[in-house]
């Protein structure tokens, strides 16, 4: 089941690099391709997925949530383009990247994340996928969270999608899901999803734009192409709301629904898979 949750996130995001920051109806993502916003070759990952490897490399290192260790990774990753498809770092977020340099200045892991309102980009959510596949606690979430994003908006966003992974992961329907969660707000229209049209949803970087973009296109779809593609063409921060949706369509569909094509175009399948802890 890890497998297919991280190669259906990798998918995702492979598909949004080349029209990331494109605005939504300026194209349409039909198929696999490359170039475009970042000129990488088609099947190139960005950040999302080397930050998400770096964290099960971590975990099958160490055999538990070790916050050094995964401070370690995304340290290695940034300055020396470890877990990326091609050993070249393209993107980053502002916030990681403080949070990063903080670690590099000798802060402890658990206090370099950035705390302000202002500081929730999906950096964290974009990562945490792997943690549904362990016994994590709701503070070892946050806590993950709080390595790069420390702020509760960031840390609720991060929890609320482990714990829609782990249920999924236990054979809970994806409609029941979305049907139970009540949250206040920033994530009050979580429940409703569903019924809101592609006009009132937004796919910027704001974690909550993702976390809500991501969910929307996974209840309004019966397929994981059309879930990828369906976050793709949303606009703005498109291979992280692809990524993000990819990891859930991935549990919910398997690896075997996957269009194999874009398996076999997918960069450095194997740097993904040798970071995998189960």
């Amino acid at each position: 089941m890890l497998k297919d949750a991280i190669i259906g996130f990798a998918i995702g995001d492979a598909l949004g690099v080349p029209v990331e920051f494109q605005s939504r109806g300026s194209f349409t993502v039909k198929d696999m391709q490359g170039y475009g916003t970042h000129d990488q070759l088609p099947g190139t990952w960005s950040d999302d997925t080397s930050m998400t490897i770096a964290t099960c490399a971590s975990i099958k290192r160490k055999g538990c949530i070790d916050y050094y260790d995964l401070m370690q990774c995304f340290h290695d990753w940034y300055n020396t383009g470890a877990y990326t498809a091609d050993g070249t770092v393209f993107d980053i977020g502002n916030t990681t990247f403080q949070a990063i340099n903080k670690y590099r200045n000798g802060e402890m892991p658990i206090r370099c994340g950035i705390s302000s309102v202002s500081a929730n980009g999906n950096g964290s959510l974009m990562r945490i996928l792997p943690l549904a596949f362990m016994d994590s606690t709701k503070e070892e979430v946050c806590n993950v969270s709080k390595l790069t994003h420390a702020h509760e908006i960031s840390q609720k966003a991060c929890c609320i999608y482990v714990d829609i992974a782990k249920r999924l992961l236990k054979g809970e329907s994806f409609r029941n899901i979305m049907s139970s969660l009540f949250y206040q707000a920033p994530f009050n229209r979580l429940q409703r999803l569903e019924t809101l049209p592609e006009a009132a949803i937004q796919s910027s970087g704001y974690v909550v734009h993702t976390l809500e973009a991501a969910l929307w296109c996974v209840v309004n779809t019966s397929t994981f192409e059309q879930c990828v593609l369906k976050a793709v063409n949303l606009g703005d921060d498109t291979d992280t709301t692809a990524a993000v949706a990819g990891g859930l369509s991935g549990i919910i569909y398997g690896y075997d629904n996957i269009p194999r094509n874009w398996i076999a175009i997918l960069r450095n399948i194997e740097a993904i898979e040798q970071t995998l802890f189960m």
